[in-house]
């Protein structure tokens, strides 16, 4: 992980006691970064700004976990503890870790399959596989996901919140609610009859609380306003004597103190049931996480390490199921909030776990009586935000494959799975890649009639052709080369092949070449290769196809293949040389 503990041991030439000595991966944490040089006035920023953050996090902590499937404990602990070790290890400034919005749809139905205990196995697997990518260096892979799959899973994910919220807000009495959206869906609509006007009640005043407080004054945190109000006006309606919407309390029983340790059970079966999800989990975790980081460093000037920040995301979430908690990520709203309350180093994100800690030893007992509309109304708003609407409809006005790219994911993460949907997304974004790539490849038979002025004039006869490949020259041109140059037209006696645009080839590429060496050889007909670029030059030398041609028939330039091919009809042909070039003015 690219450290070890030590005990009493150096970090850039300081002694901490108990501290941790980086080893020679490289792979330092931020924090030990930013200790060096780390003031009062620094500390006192990251102070105001770690409480802030702390208690916005609140009820976005309580409301994950609930609408994931576990209790506000652990949605609480998981902010807490997962937040304290994605500061601690991460590469990141200001990354505020914890659980999100993002995740709800993949926990919840982890939960609904494999269980609580499945869960806690799939975030350990998740995490071991984040570890693994930051010590591969592998981070900067992950941010070649394709944009349009992005926007897709990330409005699939928004509305997916906004279903599971529906039976909150409007109060239904469901049962058994299904899994799939469908299914979700249509038990809402049967239940529609049982719907309560005070959960609605409640839940429309927490939107429009949260809405309208930061156009008053956007330091206010308008989350915990809402939060608070509302419990309140419900508390003072149970203390009257009036009908209030249900609670947190109703469902669930609220414990101050640290929970226990949890050992999942593992075995070779349930790894391989739950890889697929552990997979999911982790690869989702480390794009958000990324892409949180990246939109900070963008906002303060700095730049984070995504190895290192992959390795402290991956060790929180080895860490965090042990305490029952569930997958934790970068979250960008925190991490905005952070940003704006003048946070600058990790240390802003350790206060923000304190602070969570102490509201959970002291004042948890006092969440039980937070509306369950409230929190619904509080995820309406999330999802909303979440969904990148402006940026969904954006991308429709693009070429069109981003829009189809950007709709099946949209749609397979809605009504299938989230899994499915990036896989399939990403497939379908390589093969439209692939077309794209073909679209702008292209191999021709060349006149030697070009204005341009650095373009030479071809001075040869009929009998040689020469023919230009435009692009990379990888397995889809590859075929379109074969069969072009299987059509030998009245028999040529030499074909010089351009290939000063060609970046690189692939395996299919040279089989092909060798193919056509083989072939132009039994035709009697010499092939030559013209203006190939270095990179392409070490392959074709490596792969034998310099050896089969001849080194001297890989020219560096159109003049020098053109004097080659000459120089093969005056040798080969001599009786009819004069002849073949009293017409070669073409």
């Amino acid at each position: 992980m690219g450290f070890s503990l030590a005990g009493d041991c150096l970090l850039d030439g300081r002694r901490f006691g108990f501290t941790y000595r980086i080893m020679k991966t490289g792979l330092t944490p931020q924090l030990f970064k930013d200790l060096k040089g780390y003031d009062k006035k620094t500390f006192l920023n990251d102070l105001t700004a770690g409480i802030i953050v702390g208690v916005v996090a609140l009820p976005l902590a309580i409301a994950f976990g609930i609408a994931s499937g576990v209790s506000p404990t652990e949605g609480l602990i998981t902010a807490i503890i997962g937040g304290f070790l994605v500061s601690f290890l991460g590469g990141s400034k200001v990354q505020i870790g914890g659980p999100t919005g993002a995740f709800i749809v993949i926990v919840y139905g982890i939960i609904q399959k494999h269980g609580i205990d499945g869960l806690a196995l799939a975030t350990i697997m998740a995490g071991v596989m984040l570890v693994l990518l930051g010590v591969l260096r592998l981070g900067s892979l992950i941010k070649f996901v394709p944009y349009p799959i992005i926007v897709g899973f990330t409005a699939g994910i928004a509305i997916t919140i906004f279903t599971t919220q529906v039976k909150d807000l409007f109060g239904l009495q469901v049962e058994d609610l299904p899994g799939d959206f469908i299914g979700k869906w249509g038990a809402y609509l049967d239940a529609f009859g049982s719907m309560s006007w005070m959960a609605l009640l409640f839940g429309l005043l927490a939107i429009v609380i949260i809405i309208l407080i930061p156009k008053i004054n956007k330091s206010l945190p308008s989350t915990l306003i809402a939060l608070v109000v509302l419990t309140i006006v419900s508390v003072v309606m149970e203390q009257l004597g009036l009908m209030r919407p249900e609670n947190i309390g109703d469902r669930y029983t609220i414990e101050a103190g640290l929970p226990g340790i949890v050992m999942p059970v593992v075995t070779i079966e349930r790894l391989q049931v739950l890889f697929p999800s552990a997979f999911t989990i982790a690869m989702l975790g480390a794009i958000e996480s990324l892409l949180s980081a990246s939109v900070a460093d963008g906002v303060i000037g700095a730049k984070s390490d995504s190895n290192v920040e992959l390795v402290g995301q991956g060790v929180a979430n080895i860490v965090v199921p042990f305490f029952g908690g569930i997958p934790v990520t970068g979250a960008i709203a925190r991490t905005m909030t952070n940003i704006n309350s003048k946070g600058r180093t990790p240390i802003a994100g350790i206060i923000h776990a304190v602070v969570l800690l102490l509201i959970l030893l002291v004042l948890s007992p006092l969440t039980a009586h937070i509306p369950m509309a409230v929190l619904a109304g509080v995820l309406v708003v999330v999802s909303y935000n979440m969904s990148g609407w402006r940026s969904f409809l954006a991308i429709f006005k693009g070429p069109w494959g981003d829009s189809l790219v950007m709709l099946i994911t949209f749609l397979l993460t809605v009504l299938i799975d989230l899994t499915v949907a990036i896989g399939i997304g990403m497939v379908l974004a390589i093969l439209i890649l692939l077309k794209r790539v073909l679209d702008a490849s292209d191999i021709s038979l060349m006149d030697g009639q070009s204005n341009h002025p650095e373009e030479p004039k071809f001075n040869l006869p009929k009998c040689i052709e020469v023919y230009e490949i435009e692009g990379p020259f990888f397995f889809g041109i590859a075929n379109r080369f074969d069969e072009t140059m299987r059509a030998m037209s009245d028999n040529p006696r030499a074909r010089i092949i351009r290939m000063r645009n060609v970046p690189f080839v692939d395996s299919t590429a040279i089989h092909n070449l060798k193919t056509m060496i083989k072939l132009h050889e039994e035709a009697h007909t010499r092939m030559i290769l013209s203006g190939v670029q270095p990179k392409v030059l070490e392959t074709l030398q490596a792969s034998g196809i310099t050896q089969m041609l001849g080194e001297e028939n890989v020219t560096p330039h159109i003049n020098k293949a053109q004097e080659r091919a000459l120089q093969f009809l005056e040798s080969d042909y001599p009786e009819d040389y004069d002849k073949w070039m009293k017409y070669a003015d073409r």
